[in-house]
């Protein structure tokens, strides 16, 4: 069987979990008749110190709920140049919401609270684009999993917030960044107006996200969720899977970010070209194969040759994610497979 390091989003629900899914009792949500997506909703509102929640089945939905609740027709948001938002989410805000963006460049997507801070423009009259919000991704996926620093969150936030500017957090893999850096999620929550969490990533639920805010914020995303066709019924079943996710899934994450680290570190000593293993916060991997004479399409059909998925995210970069269904065994034969391909 293949080992698949494609993404954290592969993951199986396990015996426990379908057993929780089984089980659960479920009402109508378009009529907030659901028990069980109404208590997960409000359980991770409160982990966050938010007022409210909303269900989605995706994250990508689950962020365009919340921004266009900040920005508005022919505004602007500013978030980093790789971000999830601008980069792998097919341009909705342009396309939903009329929302325009501007981008900074960064380090592996390590936010330093300056360089957003000089590019926004917030009141910009008549004849510029004025910026109403701020996005940060935490961690940053295509960063390479970076965790960012709370500090700098915290700068961001109270600067941002005096100039009059909104602050969104795309947490899909917050909890990975709670577990790496120690940060509670309600220190997480306090600098942010809106935040999405994704359930369906590290936590191995099957589908699903919570978007977060102000009670008056999560209705106005309630009508547009309808709006968009995500209105839905006895998701009860799928909210199941949630609660199952948070009550067992959260701290085993340390053992995807070790399974890793030790992947970076073989790869680090066969190639320091390839990465920089101090750089590895949490469960992602990224390769930089410009100078290992193979491309990263190559390189991940040739790992796929041997039984191991991983992702070819440009030219010469590719990405692997360590999950729950992946464990040290699988992870030495990994590494093993990818030292036989870069030989």
């Amino acid at each position: 069987m293949a080992i698949d390091l494609r993404s954290d989003t592969v993951t199986q629900p396990s015996q426990g979990m379908r057993d929780a899914i089984a089980s659960a009792a479920v009402g109508d949500d378009v009529y907030s008749d659901d028990p069980t997506v109404n208590s997960l909703e409000e359980r991770v509102a409160n982990m966050f110190g938010k007022e409210a929640g909303l269900f989605s089945p995706t994250g990508s939905l689950a962020n365009q709920l919340l921004i266009r609740t900040l920005v508005k027709p022919g505004e602007e948001l500013l978030t980093e140049e790789r971000a999830h938002i601008v980069r792998a989410e097919l341009g909705a805000g342009a396309a939903f919401s009329g929302i325009t963006t501007r981008t900074w460049a960064s380090e592996r997507g390590l936010l330093n609270a300056d360089t957003p801070l000089a590019l926004a423009h917030e009141n910009a009259g008549p004849y510029l684009v004025s910026t109403t919000a701020i996005a940060v991704e935490n961690t940053h996926n295509f960063g390479g999993g970076t965790v960012q620093p709370i500090a700098e969150i915290a700068r961001l936030s109270a600067q941002a917030h005096e100039r009059g500017i909104s602050m969104h957090l795309d947490g899909a893999r917050i909890w990975n960044a709670h577990v790496a850096s120690g940060t509670s999620f309600a220190e997480f929550g306090k600098h942010f107006d809106t935040i999405s969490v994704c359930l369906s990533k590290g936590l191995g639920a099957p589908v699903g996200s919570i978007s977060l805010g102000s009670k008056s914020t999560i209705a106005e995303a309630r009508i547009w969720r309808k709006r968009y066709g995500a209105g839905m019924r006895q998701i009860g079943l799928l909210a199941a899977a949630g609660h199952y996710a948070l009550d067992h899934n959260i701290d085993r994450l340390a053992e995807d970010h070790a399974r890793a680290k030790k992947i970076a570190i073989a790869l680090g000593a066969h190639d320091s070209t390839l990465i920089d293993p101090a750089t590895v916060d949490t469960n992602i991997v990224g390769l930089e194969l410009a100078h290992a004479g193979i491309s990263a399409a190559d390189f991940a059909a040739r790992c796929k040759e041997n039984g191991l998925w991983i992702s070819a995210l440009g030219k010469s970069y590719a990405r692997l994610v360590t999950h729950l269904d992946f464990d040290d065994a699988q992870c030495d034969e990994a590494i093993s497979i990818m030292l036989k391909v870069l030989g």
